[in-house]
C-alpha cells in the first residue's frame, strides 16, 4: 500500500466508487490538478487504477488477489499435477512465456535442465531459473506490481510483441463454463492477451478451485485459448470441448 496519506486516500475512493474524475478529487483532496494527475500515475504504474479521460478507475479487485506468497501455499499436490502436465508439451528448443503465478512457477521448477528460451514477467520465476545455464532467460521489465511479483503495463506489451512465442503458459484467477478466463487486475490481464496475441500455442494452467469463480477483468474466450490443464475434480470437461478448448487433466 503507498506510503502517501492521500495516495490511501484516493484508493480508498475509488474502491467505493470505481471511477473518479481529477475535478472531484481536487476538490475533495484539496490540491492541485497538477498534484492529483501525478498522484494518479503513480497510482496507474502501481497496477492500482487506470487513467481515464479526466479521471481514472480501479484496476483491480484487491480483496480477491491474494498476495503471490500466499497462494503459492494452496493446493500444492493439483499445481504439480498441472505443472508436469505442462512441462511435457516443452519440446527442446522451444521458446516459451511463462505468466507470473503459484502454478507456473512450480512449472519453472519442473523445467529446470531443459534447453529453452524462458519468456516472463515473474519475478520469483526469474529467480528460479537465474542459475540455469540451459535456459535463456528473457524478462519483460516494465511497472512491479508487489501483489503478484509482476511486472506489467506498456513496457511488458511492446517488449512481448518483439518475440514469437511457440507456448504461452498462463495462470486465471477464475474461469467460467462459457470459456472465458479472468484475472483481478485489467493492466495484468491487457499483458496476457497480448501474450496470447502473439503465441503459436495457448495454454491455461489452473485448478479446478477457479473455475466458476468471478474475477474482475476477462483477458480471453473461448476462440483465444488452445488448452486448458487443470485437476481431476474438474467438472466441466465437455463443455470446454464443444467450445473448441481441450482439456488435460493432471
Amino acid at each position: 500500500m503507498p506510503a502517501n496519506p492521500r495516495h490511501d486516500q484516493i484508493i480508498t475512493l475509488i474502491r467505493k466508487l470505481r471511477k473518479v474524475s481529477v475535478h472531484d478529487l481536487t476538490e475533495r483532496m484539496g490540491v492541485s490538478r497538477v498534484t492529483i494527475r501525478k498522484d494518479l500515475s503513480f497510482l496507474e504504474e502501481k497496477g492500482i487504477l487506470i487513467r481515464t479521460h479526466g479521471g481514472a478507475m480501479l484496476a483491480e479487485n484487491q480483496q480477491k488477489d491474494k498476495q503471490f506468497y500466499i497462494r503459492g501455499e494452496t493446493v500444492i499436490q493439483e499445481k504439480t499435477g498441472i505443472a508436469c502436465k505442462a512441462r511435457d508439451m516443452v519440446l527442446e528448443g522451444d521458446t516459451i512465456f511463462l505468466d507470473a503465478g503459484s502454478t507456473t512457477a512450480v512449472l519453472a521448477r519442473e523445467l529446470r535442465g531443459k534447453n529453452i528460451r524462458v519468456i516472463t514477467n515473474s519475478l520469483d520465476i526469474m529467480n528460479i531459473l537465474a542459475g540455469e545455464p540451459d535456459i535463456t532467460l528473457i524478462s519483460l521489465g516494465g511497472n512491479f506490481r508487489m501483489e503478484a511479483g509482476s511486472f506489467i503495463g506498456p513496457l511488458a506489451e511492446n517488449t512481448v510483441r518483439q518475440f514469437r512465442i511457440d507456448i504461452a503458459f498462463l495462470g486465471a484467477s477464475a474461469f467460467s463454463s462459457d470459456g472465458t478466463f479472468a484475472s483481478h487486475n485489467i493492466i495484468e490481464s491487457q499483458l496476457k492477451s497480448t501474450v496470447l496475441k502473439n503465441s503459436r500455442r495457448k495454454v491455461i494452467l489452473s485448478d479446478s478451485s477457479k473455475f466458476g469463480k468471478d474475477a474482475f477483468s476477462i483477458f480471453a474466450g473461448p476462440k483465444d485459448i488452445d488448452i486448458l490443464i487443470t485437476d481431476l475434480v474438474f467438472k466441466g470437461k465437455e463443455g470446454f470441448l464443444s467450445l473448441g478448448i481441450e482439456v488435460i487433466t493432471a
